[in-house]
């Protein structure tokens, strides 16, 4: 495992998992660490106050681009994704990795970048959506 990404709750002045998943695959990621190694963090606080109407909005307009272009739906999310900003690319030990923030995570904020990345792409295939 080259890379480890989890999601940790504040509480009570301590930062804790939020489940036993990502516990284990932190255990398993630091296990595989060769001493001698450095390690990376990033980390961001999230705001996953996204509203429901913002991703039914994306999910639509994803739906009706990947209909007019032949791509799947997770073809188009990633382009998508990647034109707003959500997606940061890291190369370890000669091995290249794509993460990408879930929608489900993201605040209103980043749901109105993805909505506007969506925009772009429709007037770049001439096919202006609303």
């Amino acid at each position: 495992m080259k890379a480890f990404t989890g999601l940790l709750k504040k509480t009570d002045k301590e930062l804790n998992y939020t489940s036993a998943a990502d516990q284990k695959k932190y255990t398993l990621f630091r296990e595989a660490i060769p001493d001698g190694y450095l390690v990376e963090v990033y980390m961001e606080i999230q705001a996953d106050d996204g509203t429901l109407a913002q991703l039914a909005k994306i999910h639509s307009m994803l739906r009706t681009l990947c209909t007019h272009t032949g791509d799947s739906f997770e073809d188009m999310k990633l382009i998508t994704k990647k034109r707003a900003g959500l997606c940061v690319e890291k190369e370890l030990d000669g091995s290249r990795f794509l993460y990408c923030k879930s929608l489900g995570k993201c605040s209103k904020d980043e749901l109105s970048l993805v909505i506007q990345a969506l925009l772009e792409i429709s007037l770049l295939l001439e096919y202006p959506l609303q």
